[in-house]
């Protein structure tokens, strides 16, 4: 954890020129609220200091990139793969709170874990517990990025922090790797091309000619992390809740493609993943699906989902059919 000022002055330009580029994408709720997350104390009004905090979550060292994206595998991100973050670390956050009135009597404060319009990667830059790397995550020397991050606003007049060095060199595999080329720059991330957010925060069809770069990641996408030499230093966290379930590390997008509405909602229950709702997991799937392997049960797995009643699922379905029709480039040796 770190300590950071509410002045994010210099920040709020940056973010009104990104939400003007559009690369917002359908999130409209980033330019709803605007230059709200440049302003932390029109959020919480009183806000003085920001305790901004980290919490690792790597449930197992990852592997060589084409391990980890192997053919046929439905990849979800590490982040979804056990308890939703957003439960576990807004808990250990109030418990803080908790411990700092028990020093320092009642404060006023608000609790945050991605749940409001907060600067968060800005401010735990500004606390000094990382450095924004030039996939604009956040970085540090001894954990990567293999952390999710949560904030306190608070009215205590504490101390804060110095920001550490940026470590990221001339190094930009980051910005080679990313499938759909959504790092448009060092520190430019276009979110509608970004993989995670198709794939979460994209609620319409998803541009065809993009899907093919999708490969088969059914929920989010780490291919910046796990190519990035800070990660390297990324230790497995003890948290429990953070384990991987469901056998969401080695599962088939088949396997995945042919659990029912209920079986989604029961096997996902407490998931992060089960925000996106069954459609969405579907469309997804059979994305991944589209650019498996030519076999005959991927072949079979779309047919039975092809009279699906709702028409998002029943098109990429569709797509997906076609491109075996056709041979793409990943036909089964």
């Amino acid at each position: 954890m770190g300590i950071a000022d509410a002045d994010l002055l210099s920040a709020e330009s940056r973010l009104l020129d990104w939400l003007g580029k559009g690369w917002h994408g359908e999130m409209e709720y980033m330019a709803r609220h605007g230059a709200l997350r440049a302003r932390p104390a029109e959020l919480k009004p009183g806000t003085l200091r920001v305790i901004s905090c980290r919490m690792d979550y790597l449930d197992a060292v990852p592997g060589a990139l084409a391990d980890e994206l192997k053919p046929g595998i439905a990849y979800v991100a590490r982040y979804a793969r056990g308890r939703d973050y957003h439960k576990v670390l807004r808990g250990r956050l109030q418990a803080l709170c908790e411990r700092i009135e028990r020093e320092a009597g009642a404060f006023g404060h608000r609790v945050f874990t991605d749940s409001a319009p907060v600067l968060e990667v800005e401010l735990a830059q500004m606390a000094g517990i990382g450095w924004r790397g030039k996939h604009t995550l956040l970085l540090d020397r001894n954990a990567g990025s293999w952390f999710f991050l949560g904030e306190i606003y608070c009215e205590l007049p504490l101390p804060v922090d110095v920001e550490q060095e940026n470590r990221c060199g001339s190094c930009q595999r980051c910005i080679d790797i990313c499938p759909t080329q959504a790092i448009r720059g060092p520190y430019q991330l276009e979110a509608r091309r970004c993989i995670s957010y198709l794939t979460i925060e994209h609620k319409s069809a998803i541009p065809e000619e993009l899907r093919p770069l999708i490969g088969n990641r059914v929920y989010g996408c780490d291919d910046c992390q796990l190519v990035c030499p800070w990660n390297s230093f990324a230790q497995p966290s003890a948290e429990e809740d953070f384990k991987t379930r469901n056998g969401l590390d080695r599962a088939t997008m088949v396997e995945l493609f042919a659990w029912t509405e209920s079986e989604f909602d029961q096997r996902l229950r407490g998931s992060a993943i089960r925000r996106i709702g069954y459609e969405r997991w579907l469309r997804n799937l059979a994305v991944g699906l589209g650019n498996a392997p030519t076999l005959p049960e991927v072949v079979a797995a779309l047919r039975a989902r092809s009279n699906h009643p709702s028409d998002l699922v029943r098109e990429h379905v569709q797509w997906a059919l076609r491109r075996h029709e056709g041979g793409h480039s990943l036909v089964a040796a």
